[in-house]
């Protein structure tokens, strides 16, 4: 029975992990306890963050509901005091066409201080009396529809077939936060073509320096408990989890199978440790070796180029000689296996950077013009214009070196090494091939395996860690090298660079 439940367990788990994008997405976090628990604590911080816009917004709208009252309620009472204003300037235009002779300025001064002046025409348009009689007639009859009329500084109205205007202070009619406007507004003054358009209050700003902070602890605090909680429960349930796979597979193993996991156990560490001291050894030895190597290759070149004295014979220089050319080849040696024993224990350190790669092959093509130089091969490079890859300028100054020197080692005197530098989509590619021998499906199924050499008539290779050196750096920056090619005189062989690019 538990048989048959872990296998239908398997099969659910086969199924979501081959189901579309977002059902393979929810079985990853499901199965990956830390991101689940950490998605949850980001759910718990969002949630509070909206608790608190709505809470903010909901405030926002109840401050505008509550302007919008107070503008309506504004509105009418700046309308019925305008009215009021507007009714008692039309009354006493009325009572002063009535008895002209008993309201005049000092009178009607006296009386209502904000009017100015009053006149007064008859049904066909001329003028019957003003309130100052020394004035000159010369103010215009107002013209309009309707009974009555407003205008700034004025209103005029119609009474028994004459026409009455009132000119008045317009500070009379000046209401704070208000205007009079002759379209619409928020309120209609009675009897007269006017409305009030009343501006809305401006808000004096709370205080953020004072409320901030009672925001970040509503937000922050649970986030933080929340994570911490996170953290306990993650290591709760990963100590739990791995006592009971442990109780289970005790359980279930025979006393047999118990003694061959703990064999392989102990043998899977034998392994490590091997390979940690082989690393450690190597790096230790090759150091070791390179220091006297320094020392041969320095006394060498002395005697070499006589810099105290003759040595006597011919041949001393001459084996003097011999021995610097062996030195520095096996001092390259040494440093190749140093390298690659760094790489492979993880102390070889990796800065990436936006690196020009046209430029940077150029540069490395320069450097071994001498020797395909000497050996009349013809080394060129072709670039389809500048670009940038994401890469350590030291690593891929190495790559290039090895693939390059890989190239001229392969190819015939007389032959041909090209590079080319291009860029297709996100990727930048760095191709050089020769006109050599070229690589057998078997080769090239060993390419890169460390101190795999291809021997060639009449060719001297080296440790065999070039290519392995190329390819493991270039994995490590994210990209990859790849050797293709047929075997076959002049068919040659071709290595190609694929790095990301900027």
């Amino acid at each position: 029975m538990a048989e048959a439940t872990a296998r239908s367990l398997d099969r659910l788990d086969g199924l979501l992990a081959e189901g579309p994008l977002f059902v393979r997405l929810f079985h990853r976090i499901g199965r990956d306890l830390r991101l689940t628990l950490f998605l949850c604590a980001l759910l718990v911080l969002a949630s509070l963050i909206a608790c608190v816009l709505l809470q903010t917004r909901q405030a926002g709208m109840a401050a505008g509901a509550e302007t919008a009252r107070f503008q309506q309620m504004r509105a009418h009472d700046v309308a019925a005091a305008a009215a009021t204003v507007l009714e008692r300037y039309a009354r006493m235009g009325e009572v002063f066409a009535r008895s002209p002779e008993q309201y005049r300025s000092a009178e009607l001064g006296r009386a209502e201080p904000a009017i100015r002046d009053i006149a007064v025409w008859d049904a066909t348009g001329n003028p019957v009396t003003r309130l100052d009689p020394t004035a000159p007639m010369t103010l215009p009859r107002p013209d309009f529809a309707g009974a009555r009329a407003v205008f700034p500084g004025g209103l005029a109205l119609r009474e028994s077939g004459r026409i009455i205007e009132v000119r008045f202070d317009p500070a009379s009619l000046a209401f704070p936060g208000a205007a009079l406007v002759s379209g619409t507004g928020e309120a209609r003054v009675p009897h007269w073509p006017l409305a009030v358009a009343v501006t809305a209050p401006v808000l004096a700003p709370a205080d953020w320096t004072r409320t901030l902070p009672l925001y970040l602890l509503m937000v922050l605090a649970p986030a933080v408990v929340a994570a911490f909680l996170a953290v306990l429960l993650a290591q709760a349930f990963e100590r739990q989890a791995r006592s009971a796979r442990a109780i289970r597979a005790l359980k279930s193993t025979r006393p047999v199978e118990a003694q061959l996991m703990v064999r392989l156990a102990h043998a899977e560490r034998g392994a490590r440790e091997a390979l940690r001291a082989k690393s450690e050894f190597m790096a230790h030895m090759s150091h070791e070796l390179r220091t006297p190597l320094n020392a041969v290759i320095g006394f060498s070149d002395i005697i070499a180029r006589d810099l105290f004295s003759q040595p006597g014979h011919p041949k001393y220089a001459e084996y003097a000689r011999d021995i610097g050319t062996a030195g520095r080849a096996l001092h390259n040696r040494i440093g190749d296996i140093l390298d690659f024993a760094n790489i492979e224990a993880g102390h070889y350190p990796l800065t990436e950077e936006a690196v020009e790669l046209a430029e940077l092959a150029r540069t490395c093509i320069e450097e071994q013009q001498g020797r395909a130089f000497s050996r009349r091969i013809s080394l060129s490079l072709a670039s389809s214009g500048p670009g940038k890859v994401r890469a350590d300028s030291r690593a891929l100054t190495r790559i290039l070196s090895n693939l390059l020197t890989n190239a001229l080692t392969y190819t015939a005197d007389g032959g041909i090494v090209r590079a080319d530098v291009r860029f297709e989509g996100g990727v930048g590619i760095l191709t050089i091939g020769d006109s050599g021998k070229g690589f057998s499906d078997a080769e090239r199924s060993k390419a890169g395996r460390p101190f795999t050499r291809f021997d060639r008539p009449g060719t001297v290779t080296g440790a065999g860690l070039g290519l392995a050196i190329a390819m493991e750096l270039a994995r490590r920056m994210g990209g990859a090298v790849r050797l293709t090619g047929q075997d076959g005189p002049g068919r040659g062989a071709t290595m190609e660079v694929r790095l990301l690019k900027i």
